[in-house]
């Protein structure tokens, strides 16, 4: 059964543009198929000092995966696009490539692995502002919103 995900692509490391379509490439072929993307979005970092800003977009994907699976594929394309490391307690550093699922057909899970909506998106404009560009519903249908 497809279900759709949104996911948050990230990168503050050049050449960043071809960072993100490399993993939509990436995505589009492993995960699902990419049904909408937002424009790109800039932003400063966040939680962290950096001279370097952020483009971000957010993609919105058919995929047949599981929460999990879905998590492990979008971990192994971070390293395939040239990520070395991930963050450790939320120490945020500069990132070649970063992808978050927002959401997941709706669900809430919260588990120590994942957590889904992502817990921070209402915080987070450079999120917020590129999803709600694709999102095709009203804002009230989104879990964390309730």
């Amino acid at each position: 059964m497809l279900v759709e995900t949104f996911i948050l692509l990230g990168s503050n490391i050049s050449p960043k543009a071809l960072r993100l379509l490399n993993s939509r490439i990436l995505i589009n072929h492993l995960v699902g198929e990419i049904s909408s993307i937002s424009a790109h979005y800039s932003s400063k970092p966040f939680g962290f000092e950096s001279k370097n800003d952020f483009i971000n977009q957010v993609i919105s994907v058919k995929t047949n995966l599981s929460p999990i699976k879905l998590l492990d594929q979008l971990q192994e394309i971070e390293k395939k696009v040239g990520r070395n490391k991930k963050s450790v307690n939320q120490t945020y550093a500069d990132r070649e490539i970063d992808l978050d699922i927002l959401t997941y057909n709706n669900e809430k899970i919260n588990s120590e692995r994942l957590k889904i909506p992502h817990p921070l998106i209402l915080e987070r404009e450079f999120v917020l502002n590129p999803l709600l560009e694709i999102y095709p519903y009203p804002l009230k249908t989104l879990s964390f919103v309730k």
